[in-house]
């Protein structure tokens, strides 16, 4: 199993949900996750996703987005995820809107394990196919399901 899905628990992933701006869908994922971390509130999580975004967009481009941070009092990284019904503006250098977001937290003190699992993370996303079969699924168990069927060794014979 690959990085991303074992990032990932069903009560943190969302399909084609409604947002209509960054913010919201920042507010959305930094709930998703405050919800699994004891003593860490929603606004805590999302101030750090927000603190990264205003260092420069964390659009990868062709719709996806990567917002990260780190958080103390979390013990090991772990990731939401959040389709949207319509894509919204993220400030991506490609200027696509973006629909798919896959947000990570990382522990305050981890710099090279959120190097190399942010590193993992944009090549998967870079993938077309893998792109499409986030976006298609309805059910937070069947987009886990297609991150954990995709791996690198599939990427070559593409």
């Amino acid at each position: 199993m690959n990085t991303a899905a074992t990032l990932l628990s069903p009560d943190r992933v969302r399909c084609q949900e409604s947002m209509r701006s960054k913010k919201r869908a920042l507010e959305r994922v930094a709930g998703l996750l405050a919800e699994s971390i004891p003593g860490v509130s929603g606004t805590e999580v999302f101030e750090a996703l927000n603190t990264r975004e205003r260092l420069g967009s964390t659009g990868l481009g062709h719709g996806m987005a990567l917002p990260h941070g780190r958080v103390g009092g979390l013990q090991q990284p772990i990731a939401a995820c959040l389709t949207l019904d319509q894509a919204i503006d993220f400030d991506a250098p490609d200027r696509q809107r973006v629909d798919v977001l896959y947000a990570l937290l990382v522990p305050r003190d981890c710099s090279r394990e959120h190097l190399q699992i942010l590193a993992a993370l944009a090549e998967m996303f870079n993938d077309p196919e893998l792109r499409s079969g986030l976006r298609a699924q309805q059910r937070a168990e069947e987009l886990i399901g297609v991150l954990e069927s995709w791996s690198t060794a599939d990427r070559g014979s593409r």
